[in-house]
């Protein structure tokens, strides 16, 4: 029996693990169903369907700076993950929620001490120190929202949104595994 993976499940394995590190049931994010770009509705598809930052597009689209806002972390070995909200800075208004995974040995010392700072997104935090990086589009995501994410966007249970997994590539290095999904 070949053990390969096929790219599908590959993305089905990496979203599974990314909402792992903080669900025991992935249900209480929500229900997660691959799409392609032409089903995704605007505005999502313009802030979803591109391989740039995500800081850099919430912010152009909603006008003002956004902040963080660090739910949870966790470290295993060369690991750093946390669960996100990104708000603007305008109103506090929720405008992403996402769970990052990245892997601090492909990140210099200083780049991950201002990660773990808490203080700034993520993708700020790379383009102030100059990281040379690309994203990378995976996989287009709609979301039957559960019962965290619903609450976190003020959403009914079950409302729609959608979302992307991504990866980000620094100085050449896959580092940086991706869930961002807008609200």
């Amino acid at each position: 029996m070949d053990k390969r993976l096929n790219s599908a499940d590959l993305a089905h394995v990496e979203l599974e693990q990314l909402i792992k590190l903080f669900f025991d049931d992935m249900a209480q994010l929500g229900q997660f169903e691959e799409v392609t770009a032409d089903q995704v509705p605007e505005p999502s598809h313009s802030l979803l369907a591109h391989d740039q930052h995500m800081t850099v597009t919430v912010e152009k689209h909603h006008q003002t700076d956004v902040d963080v806002e660090v739910l949870q972390t966790r470290t295993d070995g060369e690991h750093y993950s946390r669960k996100i909200l990104l708000k603007r800075k305008s109103d506090g208004g929720v405008v992403q929620y996402g769970i990052v995974r990245l892997n601090k040995s492909c990140l210099a010392p200083d780049v991950r001490q201002e990660i773990e700072r808490q203080e700034l997104p993520l993708g700020r935090i790379l383009i102030n120190y100059g990281v040379l990086r690309v994203v990378k589009l995976l996989r287009l995501l709609k979301i039957k929202c559960g019962p965290e994410l619903a609450s976190e966007f003020g959403f009914e249970v079950g409302q729609i949104c959608y979302g992307r997994t991504a990866l980000i590539y620094c100085d050449g290095s896959p580092a940086i595994e991706l869930l961002e999904i807008v609200s």
